[in-house]
């Protein structure tokens, strides 16, 4: 195949990859003149019209998601009645290859990477999609350690009842495959938490967690065994980290994290410890176990080893409950019904100015990632702001009351107190914490005030060596 050339268009230069059901080459757009990778469907499932309306439905699910951790589709089309899928081309290697490659992850770095596939994923689920093969061969890597998810092959929309992969259909790779998926149960959301638990683990140990000798031997381990403890093999990862990759594999969907999104934002907090960026904040809690759904079950073995598991998944919820309360113990009081508040930052404030400062980078300073920031015009009358102030807006979601509140800049001596209000666009008329001068890491404890919304980081003058005010990252609890 290589070296024809496809609709005209698509001219095949190199093999790069090939699966079960189709061949990925590295191709050529000779009307953009620009590189492509192009999926073409095997010749063997040419005639089978369940395989082909399978890729066609991979083209459709894909193209409607523009993210930047997933792969963008271009084109689709057919050649000598052959299926093929256009996609950008992503420069470098997958994430299993890196695996292979260098071994053990440093924490952080395995973070990140697990990081940009949860925003990915997460994305695709809001969309009405679950990827549901999550594994590091479908992570591909630019130059730039960007990660991309690729692959939606076997993806399947979250609220169809009769699509073309029923129940009873067990489809995934056996190393990443959740419990329910293994046994041909219905998944959503929470079977791709499952397997980027599994990735995750991967990355931080150089190993599958459940290793075996074929296909069923590995998926019956998913359904019956615990998930083994990180650090058991990495002493280096923290308790809370090891109890996150454990909360992601759960046996059952509903003791994982509630979302793709409440495990992206666990992994943030974790990074951002990790990088000692944020103060510690409170392990978020699962839901109570509830009972599971009677039903048939088409694995008998299963039903032998039920009580077993339910003893195990018993113990394994307290020891992930433990050491979520061993890194830190959730405040007293505060946030309606007891569980940690969700801070986001969502906007500039600037009543005395023009209204707002870089207003679209304000989501940066709550992003998890240290290397990025919210910042300050800059002033050329540094260290005097030439007006009253100009603030951060935090946005709690609801109304709660704040215990602490945590800043990391990289530009420290700036001075600023927390003040709080009902409103995105002020005012601001309640003082919780009093002016400091903001070091590299500083901790504010909020007295009083009650509960509120919207929390202001209200800065009136930047550090002697700066001529702005960099807000990296925020924690609140």
């Amino acid at each position: 195949m290589v070296g024809e050339v496809l609709s005209g268009r698509y001219e095949l230069e190199e093999l790069v990859g090939t699966g079960g059901m189709s061949s990925v080459y590295r191709a050529h757009d000779r009307l953009l003149d620009r590189k492509v990778a192009l999926k073409l469907m095997h010749e063997q499932y040419m005639q089978d019209a369940e395989y082909v309306e399978r890729f066609r439905h991979e083209a459709r699910s894909v193209a409607s998601l523009s993210h930047p951790n997933i792969v963008t589709v271009i084109d689709r089309g057919e050649h000598e009645n052959r299926q093929f899928i256009v996609f950008e081309y992503v420069e470098g290697e997958n994430l299993k290859r890196l695996i292979e490659r260098r071994g053990p992850a440093p924490v952080e770095t395995a973070l990140e990477l697990a990081i940009q596939v949860a925003r990915g994923l997460s994305f695709a689920h809001q969309q009405g999609l679950v990827h549901r093969d999550v594994k590091p061969q479908n992570v591909l890597l630019n130059g730039d350690g960007e990660a991309k998810v690729t692959d939606f092959g076997i993806a399947r929309s979250l609220d169809v009842k009769h699509g073309m992969t029923q129940t009873g259909t067990v489809l995934g790779t056996s190393d990443y495959i959740a419990p329910e998926q293994a046994q041909g149960q219905p998944v959503d959301q929470h079977t791709d938490v499952y397997s980027l638990g599994v990735v995750l683990y991967e990355l931080l140990t150089n190993e599958v967690p459940f290793p075996g000798e074929n296909f069923v031997a590995v998926a019956m381990r998913h359904i019956n065994e615990e998930p083994p403890s990180v650090r058991e093999k990495r002493p280096d990862v923290s308790p809370r980290l090891d109890a996150a990759v454990r909360c992601a594999m759960a046996k059952r969907p509903e003791d994982r994290f509630q979302s793709m999104e409440d495990f992206c934002h666990e992994l943030q907090v974790n990074l951002a410890e990790a990088q000692g960026t944020l103060v510690s904040t409170p392990l978020p809690r699962r839901r109570p176990a509830r009972a599971r759904r009677s039903g048939p079950n088409p694995w008998p073995i299963v039903l032998a080893l039920a009580i077993l598991i339910a003893v195990g998944a018993v113990i394994a919820y307290v020891l992930i409950d433990r050491a979520g309360d061993n890194g830190a113990a959730p405040p007293s009081g505060g946030s309606q019904g007891g569980a940690a508040p969700h801070v986001v930052a969502s906007t500039a404030y600037d009543p005395f100015g023009t209204g707002g400062e870089h207003n679209d980078k304000a989501q940066l300073a709550t992003d998890g990632s240290g290397a990025t920031y919210w910042e300050t015009e800059h002033y050329n009358d540094s260290p005097s702001l030439g007006k009253k102030g100009v603030g951060l807006v935090l946005d709690a979601q609801r109304p709660v009351q704040l215990h602490q509140l945590g800043i990391a800049t990289s530009t420290p001596g700036f001075t600023a107190s927390i003040r709080a209000g009902d409103s995105s666009s002020g005012p601001f008329p309640v003082t919780v914490a009093a002016p400091k001068t903001v070091d590299q890491q500083t901790q504010y404890t909020i007295t009083g005030g009650g509960a509120h919304r919207y929390y202001l980081i209200w800065i009136t003058r930047l550090g002697a060596d700066y001529n702005t005010a960099r807000i990296n990252e925020i924690d609140a609890s």
